[in-house]
């Protein structure tokens, strides 16, 4: 079978970091290096009763929603090499088992791991599913360090193996087989302490213990880099969180951001402790992403019984990127809070997102979770239209929706909520004479509904503040008035601006408003 062009290309999954032998085989051990594995939490009933809440794992729900198939047949690989070319569904998921040559229970002499060659072994895994699948391109998944195995193919071992004859190589080659790439809580950045002033780091980075060096700037520098040697040095302003300009198209690549330390366990929480408060527990909620990647962040921790991949925000977070058919971005506009207010004063935003349907956020910024959207402050003449940007999401149109009679209302729907919060600070301390706890200054929360467009025409879309919507938010009606008028004029995409409720104008800007942009995302061929 080959691809049906109707976006379900093939996926290929790649785990995380197992640093001692005993934890590398415990990962061999499971035959989808933990893709399969699900959760289970306890939420309250409307009777106070305990409730258990059952996410399958995404590679599950995969199967479930988009009709994947995970053929293994003894060996994924082997059967791989047996099928012939274009006889293999491109609907599947495939497993990179990097380290099943490292493990004990493979041979008495396990390999040492090469992050390289790991890379370099996706890279003919990749190859053969293209060949096998007759696919165009392949999705990437990974989580943790495996999204540097994949960066690592795609920005070093793909432009190198592609490279003319006289050595020049395409930075961007590795968007010639990859159309899609997603991370959960990899360390883009690489892995910082917020403990023992950079000591904690260089030791590692000398010693390479347990192979993990792999996340300092020296070892990012030379695996991220073609044609850089061994034992080579980071220069000055290297940053693992920014990828070439002339490279892989970062449009493509979403970072799934984890904010919850508290409930990583690795080490008895020494691991949260050493790494701070803003984090998932392993990695700091600033080196999870790709600068100008989409990104999301979810209050779930790098792994474990409330880890990112394991959750319904993750597998959520996936779905819509991989097969979404329009892209949302958000952004603050005219946002002048605090102009005429004391320098001692920071203001801060709340941003969460929720999808009609769906039980958790699918993007949460908070201060109580140590990730608000801070708010620049306007000095003089500086303009207040440059835009803050607070999130960009996927949504589908083929996604289920509410029934009307006997036929799906026509519009999709979701929720942007906003909180800002004020507190004084002066040298590092907070001045409290003032302050009222958990108290914001101003709340409300967006509804959004968009009646996607077709071939030939842009989308239509309606909004209101709930603090004017006299219903429960899910028995809103959009009306005439309500219907948000397109001011970009660019054929298919859409653009409109929502100004904050007059209330909110004196505090937040006289200008103030949400702007928002649907524009539609074709299939990947």
């Amino acid at each position: 079978m080959t691809y049906g062009n109707d976006g379900r290309l093939p996926i290929i999954y790649v785990r995380g970091y197992a640093g001692s032998g005993a934890e590398k085989d415990v990962a061999v051990d499971d035959p989808f290096y933990g893709f399969s594995q699900g959760s289970v939490h306890v939420r309250a009933n409307r009777s106070g009763r305990p409730q258990f809440l059952q996410f399958e794992s995404p590679m599950l729900r995969l199967v479930t929603d988009h009709a994947y198939q995970v053929p293994v047949y003894g060996d994924q690989r082997a059967f791989l090499h047996q099928a012939r070319a274009g006889s293999v569904d491109s609907a599947t998921i495939w497993i990179h088992r990097f380290y099943d040559e490292s493990a004990s229970t493979f041979g008495e002499r396990p390999a040492d791991f090469s992050l390289e060659g790991a890379a370099r072994d996706l890279f003919m895994m990749i190859k053969l599913v293209l060949l096998k699948t007759g696919a165009p391109k392949v999705f990437l998944v990974a989580h943790s360090m495996g999204g540097l195995i994949c960066r690592a193919a795609i920005q070093r071992i793909i432009p190198e193996s592609t490279a003319a004859d006289d050595g020049t190589i395409n930075p961007a080659a590795g968007a010639e087989y990859v159309a899609r790439f997603f991370t959960y809580a990899t360390p883009h950045g690489g892995i910082l302490f917020a403990v023992g002033f950079g000591i904690p780091e260089r030791v590692r980075d000398l010693t390479g213990f347990l192979g993990s060096d792999v996340f300092g700037p020296d070892r990012m520098y030379e695996y991220l880099t073609p044609g850089v040697g061994s034992n080579a040095t980071a220069p000055a302003g290297f940053t693992g969180t920014a990828m070439p300009d002339d490279g892989f198209p970062v449009d493509r690549l979403f970072c799934l951001v984890g904010s919850n330390p508290e409930d990583y366990g690795v080490a008895h929480g020494l691991s949260s402790k050493a790494v701070g408060a803003r984090s998932d527990g392993l990695v700091q909620i600033e080196n999870a992403a790709v600068r100008n990647a989409h990104r999301a962040v979810v209050h779930r921790s790098h792994s474990g019984r409330y880890g990112i991949v394991n959750s319904e925000e993750g597998y959520q977070n996936l779905q819509r990127f991989l097969f979404g058919d329009l892209e949302i971005a958000v952004q603050f506009v005219g946002l002048d809070a605090g102009r005429d207010s004391s320098a001692q004063m920071e203001f801060q935003l709340d941003v969460g997102l929720a999808i009609r349907g769906l039980p958790v956020l699918m993007h949460e910024q908070s201060a109580a979770h140590y990730c608000p959207v801070l708010v620049e402050r306007k000095q003089g003449r500086d303009s207040i239209d440059t835009p803050t940007p607070l999130f960009t999401t996927f949504l589908s149109s083929k996604a289920p929706r509410p029934m009307n009679g006997l036929e799906p209302v026509p519009t999709l729907r979701y929720a942007v909520k906003l909180r800002l919060l004020s507190i004084r600070e002066d040298a590092g301390r907070f001045l409290l004479f003032d302050h009222l706890e958990q108290t914001e200054d101003w709340q409300d929360a967006l509804l959004v509904d968009v009646e996607p467009g077709d071939a030939t025409a842009s989308a239509h879309v309606w909004a209101a503040w709930t603090s004017t919507v006299p219903t429960a938010v899910r028995e809103w009606q959009p009306q005439e008035a309500d219907r948000v008028t397109d001011r970009d004029g660019t054929p298919r995409r859409w653009r409109g601006e929502i100004p904050v409720p007059d209330v909110a104008r004196r505090l937040l800007g006289a200008t103030a408003r949400i702007q928002l942009t649907v524009t539609p995302r074709p299939v990947p061929a």
